[in-house]
């Protein structure tokens, strides 16, 4: 990219985390090189503040947002699901942030990319329910990795998928199927209302959807793409088509007159 060309800003969520008795806004760097690297963006970290965050001057000012994944699991209140067993990792105040933020995003026409319990949170966010425990659900396989084992282990690739015909994600793949890693316990049960399939595994678990009638693209997967992003063919080509949809988004947003209430590009020069 040259030194004068813009480069897009994309809004990545955060986790909150209990560090050495201190709250923190934390997520994986593997997201933050995604944006930076197969995008070649800039990545904007969103802490998880829940309401305080005015949504619709945030929204306007970013180029996309990056829904990512993490330990911790939707509280089940929020799809009127079971309470969760002892030990399972829930983080209230990204519920509070994301589950808003994905309608609002979706709503102002901004590019999204939601990975693991960012597809989770969408489904959610559109009336849909989860399993919180996949590898329990009669004729299901375990989704899971262990976390004791090494990242290379961890985000192997570890099972096929296969794309809905004339989809979304088959247009972007260029093929009927392709294999992918697993790092999830929970996923989709009920599909939530406007969503459709986009893959599946072997087993039947729902591996991506997208938004049916969204003004931007609005893909979300369940496994994850951020690993090596700019080495898989897969998740080349996942980055490479919401980095398009960004790019034609903040063109559409340049073009909008200042009194109809557009901010313009926040120049970032690489």
């Amino acid at each position: 990219m040259s030194a004068e060309r813009d480069r897009l800003l994309i809004g990545v969520t955060a986790c909150v985390r209990d560090l050495d008795r201190r709250d923190f806004h934390v997520l994986s760097s593997f997201y933050v090189d995604a944006v930076a690297h197969a995008m070649e963006a800039v990545p904007l970290v969103i802490p998880a503040l829940g309401p305080a965050v005015d949504w619709t001057t945030m929204l306007d000012r970013l180029d996309g947002l990056l829904f990512t994944g993490s330990p911790s699991n939707i509280e089940p209140h929020h799809y009127a699901g079971p309470p969760a067993r002892d030990g399972v990792m829930k983080d209230a105040r990204r519920d509070a942030t994301t589950l808003p933020l994905i309608r609002e995003t979706i709503r102002a026409g901004v590019p999204m990319l939601a990975i693991c319990r960012g597809l989770q949170e969408l489904n959610v966010a559109y009336g849909g329910s989860l399993h919180q425990h996949v590898e329990e659900v009669p004729g299901r396989t375990d989704h899971r990795s262990r976390d004791s084992d090494p990242m290379e282990v961890r985000y192997a690739l570890r099972h096929e998928i296969a794309f809905t015909p004339g989809g979304q994600l088959a247009a972007i793949a260029g093929t009927d199927h392709a294999r992918v890693n697993s790092l999830h316990g929970q996923g989709i049960d009920r599909l939530g209302t406007g969503l459709e399939v986009e893959a599946t595994a072997p087993d039947g678990t729902i591996e991506a959807v997208r938004v049916a009638d969204a003004q931007a693209f609005a893909l979300a997967v369940q496994w994850h793409p951020e690993w090596k992003a700019t080495e898989i063919p897969l998740s080349r080509a996942i980055f490479a088509a919401f980095g398009d949809a960004c790019r034609q988004h903040a063109e559409r947003r340049n073009d909008r007159p200042a009194q109809a209430g557009g901010y313009g590009r926040n120049r970032i020069v690489a």
